[in-house]
């Protein structure tokens, strides 16, 4: 059986197109950051797995179409980006969980005061979350829930780095003066 986690992902995906032990390297490479993108989009669990997995068929079904000259993981979100859109022109998810039920990295703070503060910032947060631009929303969930680098997203976006970093920034910029500057 042959090592696929030292290849690279255009490699791995040629090999894929006749190799099921290949394409299951590229899953499992992948397919945690994909749920995490598809669940930014929804904030539905159920949604997120659907969307993960009609990203990783519609991969499957077009693994022939994709070149080895192109960054696979930028072709991939775009998949994942396309599936999402389709989801939203079917349905019309509303939140399921609010932003302070998905997994927080930082602990919990002790004191009462610095918990109500942690709490407040996310409400605020989920509150302007869906009053960002259409694209500093899709910056952001491509760089953050994604994991994709700058010039990934910014593949996935078609937009120059330079103005996926400044949609990013700006994005930032305001949830940073909207809820924490207060």
């Amino acid at each position: 059986m042959e090592d696929y986690t030292q290849m690279e992902d255009g490699q791995l995906a040629c090999l894929a197109r006749e190799n099921q032990d290949a394409f299951e390297a590229l899953y499992r490479r992948y397919v945690t950051p994909v749920y995490r993108y598809c669940y930014a989009r929804t904030d539905n669990v159920a949604d997120a797995e659907d969307l993960t997995a009609q990203t990783f068929l519609a991969l499957l079904e077009s693994l022939h179409r994709y070149r080895s000259t192109s960054n696979f993981s930028a072709w991939l979100f775009g998949i994942a980006r396309h599936k999402c859109a389709d989801h939203y022109r079917q349905v019309y998810a509303t939140r399921q969980e609010p932003v302070a039920a998905v997994e927080v990295v930082d602990p919990e703070p002790e004191e009462p005061e610095e918990r109500l503060f942690l709490n407040e910032v996310l409400e605020c947060v989920e509150r302007l979350l869906k009053q960002l631009s259409p694209d500093r929303l899709e910056a952001l969930h491509l760089r953050y829930w994604g994991g994709l680098s700058v010039q990934e997203a910014a593949k996935v976006m078609r937009r120059s780095e330079a103005a996926l970093k400044m949609l990013v920034s700006r994005a930032i910029a305001d949830l940073r003066e909207r809820c924490v500057a207060q």
